[in-house]
């Protein structure tokens, strides 16, 4: 009744259905496993924007590695703005995907430590890339940050490349042993992306915060593909009941074509 289950074109059709359905469950998993992991960072990343600020030298020290716990926690340093040795960090965007730079400034604490603070964005508009571009200055004197705190940025972590032989004054990453190198000074390891105080007229234009990755779609994707794999043995079963109707009507149809006509 079913030997057609035998031939070669069912055989290949069942051998499909059946790594397909294996397939299609790892794949579920697999995005239920990005759903979990989206989860875990979007909630760590709740909590440490909820934290109270702290010293930024209670969470880092030079040389120090910021850990994804620390990463986005809101810090406080005393001190003022090193703008004589300002560096911009070419090819960032803002908000809306246009090309600018990062502004970032050292911040000589009291103590004679430097953090990096990420002052923020402005667009690379000016004649020449090659020239260091026009920056509003930061407030003068002695005044106190607040912003997120960030782990240093590598090639291997943001595929950005540390090209060399760039302008004066201009780099690709954020790195605070690299910065150390050029000032010559202790530098607080990674950096802060400022929140306060707010630039005039939105210049450097702050970055904003961190959003939440999209997890409930790694979910639905997960459910959509283990109904794909409960999908296929029922529309494996399916096709093997029509094809088996059709034979049974093709035999039908036989006997009575072969029936000599009377007279």
């Amino acid at each position: 009744m079913y030997r057609f289950l035998l031939s070669r074109q069912w055989v290949i059709l069942t051998l499909v259905a059946v790594l397909l359905i294996p397939t299609m469950i790892r794949l579920g998993f697999w995005q239920m496993h990005r759903y979990e992991e989206r989860t875990a960072r979007n909630d760590l990343v709740a909590r440490a924007l909820e934290a109270s600020p702290v010293p930024v030298e209670s969470l880092t020290a030079p040389g120090k590695k910021i850990t994804t716990r620390e990463r986005y926690r809101t810090v406080t340093a005393k001190g003022r703005f090193d703008t004589d040795h300002e560096v911009v960090v070419r090819r960032r965007t803002d908000g809306d995907d246009n090309i600018g730079y990062h502004v970032l400034t050292p911040f000589l604490l009291d103590d004679g430590k430097v953090m990096l603070v990420n002052r923020g964005w402005i667009p690379a508009d000016g004649p020449s890339q090659t020239e260091f571009p026009e920056i509003p200055a930061p407030p003068r004197g002695e005044i106190t940050v607040t912003g997120r705190l960030m782990p240093d940025e590598t090639t291997e972590a943001s595929g950005i490349k540390d090209l060399e032989g760039l302008p004066d004054r201009q780099i690709m990453l954020v790195n605070s042993e690299q910065q150390a190198e050029r000032l010559d000074a202790p530098v607080l390891g990674g950096y802060v992306v400022l929140k306060t105080p707010e630039p005039k007229n939105n210049t450097p234009e702050l970055i904003g915060k961190p959003g939440n990755e999209n997890a409930a779609l790694n979910y639905a994707y997960a459910i959509q593909w283990w109904l794909f794999a409960a999908a296929v043995p029922v529309g494996w079963w399916f096709l093997v009941r029509r094809e088996k109707r059709e034979r049974e009507a093709d035999e039908d149809v036989r006997p009575a074509e072969a029936e000599p006509a009377t007279v």
